[in-house]
């Protein structure tokens, strides 16, 4: 088994960044009902499904945004994200406060980052894990380095890789009608 299976292996929480990650990186400012500008984002429906098994094999999710955005509320709800946390560029306290309230040693984190700020975090677990556009440096401070960009299936890349190290996938696909190969 490679090392990047073992790290996949032992994780019990998958944390995340949103901008770059969860999303394409873009913001996009659209009228509401009354006229006012009101920001909102692009989630990818495979990263939410994928999301969801997680759910189903008690590996919690969480995410750290330094960003406030009422679209990435709506969409940790929708994907049962045991933690949200928006307006925190600094995010090692926050990631503190998580592990202490999981009762999850940080071996068995992982992290998903595309910026800089998410280098921080990524040093402290796991499992480090780097979008496809994530910066230069971010990739070279990962584990593992997504072939699909934030946005557009990064997350579901990693929640694949770590339910096939945990042997969880045949029976996600079972549950799908699909045999294993």
């Amino acid at each position: 088994m490679t090392d990047i299976q073992e790290r996949a292996k032992r994780v019990k929480m998958l944390l995340m960044d949103v901008d770059g990650v969860l999303t394409d990186g873009r913001l996009w400012n659209v009228p509401d009902g009354t006229g006012n500008m009101v920001e909102t984002k692009g989630f990818d429906s495979q990263d939410g499904i994928a999301l969801q098994w997680l759910n189903w094999k008690g590996i919690k999710t969480g995410l750290i945004s330094g960003r406030v955005s009422p679209a990435t509320a709506v969409r940790a709800a929708q994907c049962k994200f045991a933690y949200v946390y928006q307006g925190h560029i600094e995010k090692i306290p926050i990631l503190d406060e998580i592990l202490a309230d999981a009762g999850i040693d940080k071996d068995s984190v992982a992290y998903i980052g595309d910026d800089l700020t998410d280098v921080v975090v990524m040093h402290r677990v796991g499992f480090a894990i780097a979008t496809a556009n994530a910066r230069p440096e971010v990739k070279r401070e990962a584990h593992y380095v997504t072939q699909a960009p934030g946005g557009q299936g990064a997350v579901r890349e990693a929640i694949e890789l770590i339910m096939r190290a945990q042997g969880f996938w045949p029976e996600i696909l079972a549950k799908y009608e699909i045999a294993s190969s």
